[in-house]
């Protein structure tokens, strides 16, 4: 793994001295954006917590490297509030990192209810578990998506005052989710020294360990390790595609920076650079030259429910104000991702390469 131009340590702008000894809830654990922070927050030293319904998918990241060693893992549904609560009082965390949800969006047409019901009643009732608990927890960073813009087909980035929306449930359910942060923050979090309360938008993140199904990559390196053909949707489709420590290093450092000033308490965007916004195409023969067996694709003319074909973030908020950039370009990241994959296939300790792709980002080290 190849970090972007610079040199020195921490990078990433995550301090290790301040997450050493933090209590740290993370929701959706085990998810697989949420076991990537939860390895990365225990090589911090943090006391991580974690709060999730069971392992999504299988094989999963969270069972791969193993996860649950290094930390606390509490069972409970996002959508039960007494359990949110319970889960607040025991583990008294300083800071509140709310990454469970409903991450799909073709799912969403088949499930809206359970969509909705957990990415805004899910949302609700974590930051009311919160309210709730008084000022012992200091910062909340609520994880939403690059989706919860109301998406006019543009060719250039959203800010964060763009209008919320979306097409479909998924969408429009993480719409709904930065309206009810919105609201918390204003009516319950606006107090200086109380708890400050900011959410974070980042989508289409790519790494090894993921098998959600619909998504682009994981469908590739299902077919890579299976020997099978790459079904290919909407190969003309443009979306911000970034390595998942990207985003995942702007939530640690917005964190961070909400500690030191209720100044940030509000929405950020954690995209990549304008130039790794690829087609689906783009990616899918990236990734065929980078894998050393074969790999075919054919495409897959459906019906498929709606997608929008551009979609891309302005981070200009973000690297102005938090001095956050991501390190990883596409190619490192597509590189990386072939590589976690590979060493699956070869036998290797799953968690040793994990930790090991998260430590070189973090101190911008050499390829892997």
């Amino acid at each position: 793994m190849s970090a972007d131009d610079g040199a020195g340590s921490h990078l990433a702008g995550v301090d290790p001295h301040f997450w050493r000894g933090r209590s740290v809830l993370l929701t959706g654990h085990t998810g697989f954006k949420g076991s990537w922070l939860a390895l990365w927050l225990q090589q911090l030293g943090a006391r991580v917590s974690g709060f999730s319904s069971g392992v999504p998918t299988d094989p999963s990241l969270f069972a791969l490297a193993r996860v649950g060693e290094g930390m606390q893992s509490i069972e409970g549904d996002i959508r039960d509030s007494d359990a949110i609560s319970a889960a607040i009082a025991a583990v008294t965390p300083e800071i509140v990192i709310h990454m469970a949800a409903q991450s799909l969006v073709r799912p969403s047409f088949i499930e809206p209810r359970e969509t909705y019901e957990t990415n805004v009643m899910g949302t609700v009732n974590v930051l009311d578990a919160v309210r709730a608990a008084g000022d012992g927890v200091r910062v909340v960073v609520n994880v939403t998506s690059d989706k919860c813009y109301e998406n006019r087909e543009w060719e250039w980035g959203y800010r964060e005052d763009e209008p919320m929306g979306g097409h479909d449930p998924y969408s429009s359910s993480k719409g709904c989710a930065e309206l009810v942060t919105a609201a918390f923050r204003r009516s319950f979090f606006a107090a200086p020294d109380g708890t400050r309360l900011a959410s974070a938008r980042a989508g289409n993140v790519i790494g090894g360990g993921d098998w959600g199904t619909d998504r682009l990559v994981p469908d590739i390196m299902r077919a890579a390790l299976a020997g099978e053909e790459v079904r290919v949707r909407n190969p003309n489709s443009v979306r911000p595609w970034q390595h998942v420590l990207n985003p995942l290093s702007g939530y640690l450092v917005l964190a961070q920076a909400l500690w030191d000033s209720p100044e940030h308490a509000c929405g950020w965007n954690f995209g990549p650079p304008e130039e790794d916004a690829r087609p689906v195409g783009w990616i899918v023969e990236r990734a065929r030259r980078l894998w050393a067996q074969d790999l075919r694709s054919v495409l897959d003319e459906g019906p498929h429910p709606h997608e929008a074909r551009y979609l891309k973030l302005d981070s200009s908020r973000a690297r102005a104000r938090l001095g956050w950039r991501p390190l990883l370009t596409l190619d490192a990241a597509l590189e990386a991702t072939v590589v976690w994959y590979g060493r699956l296939q070869a036998g290797e300790d799953m968690r040793a390469v994990t930790l090991g792709q998260i430590e070189t980002f973090q101190y911008a080290g050499s390829s892997p």
